[in-house]
């Protein structure tokens, strides 16, 4: 029986989800007998549709292309246009919600009450939002075990490189005594730059125009990014209850090439580092610039890329390196929690 999803939201990450599931849906169902079916996708720009025995992706993703919009999806029996993404959620006969609008991360809207539609309608909700799980991780987490569904949010901390699920599954067993990491690559692709003698303002632009850094770029070089990462890890990682208020947050807005100088010669290296840490039983977290030594395996990470460590009392410390961001790589974070759906509880 296929599992039936429905799209809140079709931006560059859905439509890069789309792609994989167009490319290699065949393999998927042979490889791990999952057979996924879109039957909904709502867009505030693009539109919606609806067919309850399935949309053909290849026509949504031509039209698209051709079009910009969904309006010109050809015809078929059981088509539905038009449903906002309050009405899809609530009639459309999908298994799972991909929810991957634009939302405010200061308030975690709309996503967190499209998350609370789905699981009251019955359905899993599968994201890359970090609002919602970094301001009502609990909340929602109960919700949706008392409908008995699934919530997983893979893609919110790294992207497709799974630095939750590895600590939760591949490091079970250990303590897990800190967690600290590169978590955006916009303010690592920027302090290498200045490392090499290029002022803050220059490093920003030059980010900006290589697309790493947003127009306005406040929530990554004040930290702001970091932060809703650190409290996710800690929150799902740590079993923590912390909220963003009670994590001290520095961005690397007061650091220039003289500082980089200066750390260079004795054999250090900035970055911005966001860190939890469970001291006997107490957690707490923290993002701000350090000097690391060159040893450090997070002090080698360069360019746009993100890394973690975690320091684990058994295993030792282990780092995961890989992209935190781009369309394939987060499209790739959705589709490893849609294979996990019901191989695990994580």
């Amino acid at each position: 029986m296929s599992h039936k999803l429905a799209f809140i939201g079709f931006g560059g990450v859905g439509q890069g989800l789309a792609d994989i599931l167009i490319n290699k849906g065949s393999w998927l169902k042979e490889k791990f007998g999952t057979d996924f079916k879109v039957v909904s996708i709502s867009d505030l720009y693009k539109g919606s549709l609806h067919n309850s025995d399935g949309l053909d992706l290849e026509k949504v993703m031509s039209t698209l292309r051709e079009h910009g919009t969904l309006e010109n999806y050809p015809e078929e029996e059981g088509l539905i246009r038009g449903w906002d993404s309050n009405t899809t959620i609530l009639e459309s006969n999908a298994d799972t919600m991909i929810e991957i609008t634009f939302t405010d991360v200061r308030t975690g809207q709309p996503a967190i009450d499209h998350c609370k539609k789905a699981f009251a309608s019955g359905k899993n909700a599968v994201l890359t939002n970090k609002g919602p799980v970094a301001l009502a991780y609990e909340e929602l987490k109960a919700l949706a075990d008392k409908n008995n569904v699934r919530f997983l949010f893979e893609g919110t901390v790294m992207s497709g490189t799974p630095a939750l699920r590895m600590p939760l599954a591949a490091l079970a067993g250990n303590e897990i005594k800190e967690v600290r990491g590169i978590f955006n690559g916009t303010t690592n692709y920027m302090l290498a730059k200045m490392e090499n003698g290029m002022p803050f303002d220059n490093a920003l632009k030059e980010a900006q125009s290589k697309g790493f850094a947003e127009a306005d770029p406040t929530n990554d070089v004040e930290g702001y990014d970091v932060l809703y990462k650190v409290v996710i890890l800690a929150n799902v990682v740590m079993g923590s209850s912390l909220k963003k208020e009670d994590v001290k947050c520095e961005g690397i807005t007061a650091l220039s090439p003289a500082h980089m100088q200066e750390a260079a010669q004795e054999g250090k290296k900035w970055k911005l580092i966001g860190k939890v840490k469970n001291v006997d039983g107490k957690v707490t977290a923290s993002v701000g610039p350090e000097k690391l030594e060159e040893s450090d395996p997070l002090a080698g990470i360069t360019g746009a890329l993100n890394a973690v460590t975690y320091e684990c009392d058994l295993s030792g410390p282990v780092t995961l390196i890989g992209a935190g961001a781009g369309i394939p790589e987060t499209g790739f974070a959705l589709l490893i929690d849609l294979i996990n759906l019901e191989k695990d509880n994580i």
